[in-house]
């Protein structure tokens, strides 16, 4: 191992069991260096990463840093080693503060180890401002938005300032401004020579943040390139050893197909406000903005998940009174969330449980049993056509990746046969072969005359897929963008608020 090199893993295999998560593993991590880990859900990436940060223990093979070996039993061995990991799933605790999160385990203490309130939160101000992050100390955790949190997930890690932060999906919560202003630490960290392993299924980020890159592939190692020497295409083909000729499918010219849905005047005071869109047959209708600007409080209002203040919808030209999702589910409209692990999928059942889950009078008896003969046969149709991966349908659908864990998700909503579908946050946390599954899916749904709605902070998602873009900021509709016009710059306009100012200065010019 030479001087440059702070981290290196030889030969590590890791078992659970039916499944070889690592297979004779190597990898190694300069100093000062981004080191982007790519792979499909299951290559191993987070296995290696739980290794590394002291979460699991390997089978064989070892783990050398700074030239030494080392043996992990704990996050906190790993921690005072000097390496420091970002989970996937944040491990912030929603009920306490900003600062007493960040300095979880080391407050500051005085006499009869009291801790030290005022010195708490007077660090922990020094240290948001440092990374130029506004926010209370005292504010709790559980009022903060999910980007803000993911960020503050982030800033905990790096507390401890340690030599290597091993990050996992640290952008999936997080709007573009904030993905900004966190390549923006992680350069200026890497400049005092900090390193970095960063595990991200968006591919657009290994090209913009890391120095070189890492592919696995069913537990193996496939590869380590340069980010300078490789396109997304080779890297698409490491990871899931087939080519991907077109990831978004191809957009059908929309025919001039009659309006079928339609919102009308939507409010819901402080979440947002005056918002009315239609949706042909067949079309797929992106809704762009910022965390916060009201997309998913808008989508669960119409789902009958939330109240509205104001608002009407009509299907096929007929007002409906959806007061709850049962109403929605009934009419054929599906609200696909955000987070499926907390509010989409039930986890602990299986997925032959999780697939019937809304419509569970479809396979029901008069008295109230299952059909399940007729359980079985669906549950089999879903899985193959949505491509789910699993040993059977017995499987508990925690034991499946992140990418078959969505596609459960979509086949339970589109096994209601929906007229109209909502769906928040298709892809977030999917790896590229899972997405292009999905997206295909949709595309189906589309050509057979359903109408679909696409919730994205996602640009490049929305550009590749949908036939018109709403764009909203701060509880408003601020623009419309068509297919002709469409363009990042002008979404991130309209999405910031600024559109009208520019039109303005334009005009005035």
């Amino acid at each position: 191992m030479d001087d440059s090199t702070i981290l290196k893993v030889e030969n590590l295999t890791k078992t659970f069991p039916g499944v070889r998560a690592l297979n004779k593993v190597d990898f190694e991590l300069k100093k000062g260096e981004i080191h982007a880990l790519i792979g499909e859900n299951g290559a191993g990436k987070s296995t290696l990463m739980h290794i590394i940060g002291g979460v699991l223990k390997p089978d064989s093979g070892k783990i050398m840093l700074e030239g030494k070996p080392v043996s992990f039993s704990s996050v906190h061995d790993a921690i005072k080693a000097g390496i420091s990991m970002v989970f996937q799933e944040l491990s912030l605790v929603s009920s306490l503060s900003v600062g007493e999160n960040i300095f979880a385990n080391r407050q500051p203490v005085g006499a009869m180890d009291r801790i030290q309130w005022g010195k708490l939160y007077r660090l922990t101000k020094e240290f948001l401002q440092r990374f130029k992050l506004d926010l209370n100390p005292k504010t709790l955790v559980k009022n903060l938005s999910m980007g803000q949190q993911q960020t503050l997930e982030i800033l905990k890690a790096l507390s401890s300032n340690p030599k290597i932060i091993l990050l996992d999906e640290p952008t999936s919560s997080l709007t573009e401004e904030e993905i900004a202003h966190l390549f923006e630490n992680i350069r200026a960290l890497q400049k005092q020579g900090m390193s970095f392993m960063y595990i991200t299924h968006k591919l657009s980020e290994v090209f913009q943040i890391a120095d070189r890159v890492t592919v696995l592939r069913d537990g193996n190692y496939i590869g380590t390139r340069p980010v300078n020497e490789v396109s997304e295409n080779n890297l698409i083909s490491m990871m899931v050893g087939r080519e991907i000729k077109s990831m978004y499918g191809t957009s059908k010219e929309m025919v001039d197909s009659e309006e079928y849905f339609r919102v009308e005047d939507f409010a819901r005071k402080g979440r947002f406000r005056n918002i009315s869109l239609s949706l042909r047959k067949g079309e797929i209708l992106g809704i762009a903005g910022l965390v916060g600007a009201g997309r998913t409080e808008f989508a669960r209002a119409i789902f009958g998940l939330d109240s509205k203040d104001s608002g009407r919808i009509y299907l096929d030209g007929r007002l409906l009174n959806i007061r709850r999702p049962k109403d929605a589910i009934r009419e054929g409209i599906a609200y696909i969330t955000e987070d499926r692990k907390n509010l989409g999928l039930f986890l602990t059942l299986t997925l032959r449980e999780n697939c019937i889950a809304p419509i569970l009078e479809k396979f029901s008896s008069r008295i109230g049993l299952l059909k399940g003969a007729l359980v079985d046969q669906h549950v089999e149709n879903q899985t193959r056509e949505f491509s789910i991966v699993a040993p059977s349908m017995y499987q508990k659908v925690i034991n499946l990746s992140g990418g078959n864990q969505q596609k459960v998700l979509l086949a339970m909503w589109i096994g209601i046969r929906p007229k109209v579908v909502i769906f928040d946050e298709p892809t977030r946390g999917v790896d590229v072969g899972a997405r292009a599954d999905i997206y295909a899916k949709l595309r189906e749904l589309s050509s057979k005359g359903t109408g679909i709605i696409i919730i994205s902070s996602d640009l490049p998602e929305l550009l590749g897929m949908c036939d018109r873009i709403l764009v909203m900021h701060q509880g408003e509709i601020t623009g419309e963008v068509g297919r002709a016009d469409f363009s990042e710059e002008i979404i991130m306009a309209y999405a910031t608020g600024l559109a009208n100012s520019i039109a303005n200065n334009n005009h005035t010019a």
